[in-house]
């Protein structure tokens, strides 16, 4: 059994986030930076760059498992954090803009619409009623537009059945999309894409479906992370001189054993208007007059299984970032509840999938938290 955090492990914004690493990854290649908090230390300067993203490589469960990925084990640079919540779009943000969430504003899965008395699902880009313009949801601008600005045209190797999403809109526009489905396929499409950009990003996500389904560390599980290490292993190969191969992920995992079901607990439920946010970062947003209850109720329920807080404690701890915008802190529940440990939150009426995983990634710990930044220069 993990061992329990005293206090929330808050991502090492302004030094050693993925926020920080945009910016490092466009001075390596002589691109005007954005003025504000840098990678620490930088990156060397480099003719080209590739970024191989393993969704849900976490730093601590490569390190459990080194064995299974050996090349990816023996050219690790250093750590990074992911940000809160350590989740894929709120990662992804960060990494395609440079800032921290509560600046880009993806602060969860399921986010209250201000105002609007609805949940949108920033994964999926699905809501009940209007339908939610990434440019509005996500302003600010990314880091693959500036290059393609500055006259490098960024690739994104990925799956066909990512272009043209909403979260794609929203976190990597100003990329051109080169489909790729097998890790062949891709590791081949990054290699012809080196050839004619300076910035090639290349998607992997099986590691993180895999951890979902059955659990991190099980068999299935380290055949992806094996794969995962074959590819890194392929595209380091596939460099042209000059070139640099950086392999990092967007969050890691735990797997559950104690799940607090809110559709079977009719005391976390009274004065709760909506349940957003995900397994292991809840954002409970509350009726009219009942958040201070409610506030209470879940802190005597969830004592000893997470953090419970409020709107302004969250914010004021530094969960999102230095600070947040004020238009973002309507998409934060008035209470939030950061489990810890094994445990998580889930509502098996309303989500019986997200329910009935083993995996799960969100929180302040540090298995959540730390992801690797695997480092291979030819």
């Amino acid at each position: 059994m993990p061992t329990v955090p005293a206090v929330p492990y808050v991502p090492a914004y302004g030094t050693a986030s993925l926020a920080e690493l945009p910016g490092a990854l466009l001075g390596s290649l002589g691109l005007p930076a954005a003025a504000g908090p840098a990678l620490d230390p930088p990156l060397e300067p480099a003719a080209r760059v590739c970024v191989f993203l393993v969704d849900g490589l976490g730093a601590e469960l490569l390190a459990a498992h080194a064995g299974a990925a050996p090349f990816l084990s023996a050219h690790l640079r250093g750590t990074l954090t992911a940000g809160f919540p350590s989740s894929t779009p709120t990662s992804l943000a960060s990494l395609g803009t440079g800032v921290a969430p509560g600046e880009h504003g993806m602060l969860g899965i399921q986010m209250a619409v201000p105002g609007e008395g609805r949940l949108f699902d920033c994964l999926h880009w699905t809501a009940p009623g209007p339908p939610i313009d990434p440019w509005a949801w996500q302003p600010a601008p990314t880091v693959y537009e500036r290059m393609a600005a500055a006259g490098v045209e960024p690739v994104y190797v990925a799956p066909a059945a990512l272009a043209g999403t909403g979260l794609t809109h929203a976190v990597y526009r100003g990329v051109r999309h080169r489909a790729a489905e097998s890790p062949g396929e891709r590791v081949e499409a990054a290699r012809q894409a080196l050839r004619e950009s300076r910035f090639v990003i290349v998607y992997y996500g099986d590691v993180d479906r895999a951890g979902h389904s059955r659990g991190w560390g099980g068999e299935e599980w380290l055949e992806k992370l094996a794969v995962a290490d074959r590819m890194a292993e392929r595209l380091a190969a596939s460099l042209p001189p000059g070139a640099v191969l950086y392999v990092t992920a967007d969050h890691g995992m735990v797997n559950a054993t104690d799940k607090v079901d809110v559709d079977l607990r009719p005391d976390l439920r009274e004065g709760v208007h909506m349940l957003g946010g995900e397994a292991r970062v809840r954002h409970v947003h509350t009726s009219p007059g009942a958040a201070s209850a409610v506030l209470e109720t879940w802190r005597k329920a969830l004592r000893g299984r997470a953090w419970v807080v409020t709107r302004e404690e969250a914010v004021a701890a530094g969960w999102f970032g230095r600070r947040v915008r004020r238009e973002w802190l309507g998409r934060i529940g008035d209470v939030v509840a950061v489990p810890y440990g094994e445990c998580v939150i889930v509502a098996s009426a309303r989500a019986p999938v997200e329910a009935s995983m083993i995996g799960y990634h969100g929180s302040l710990t540090a298995a959540e938290q730390n992801v690797p930044l695997v480092e291979v220069r030819r």
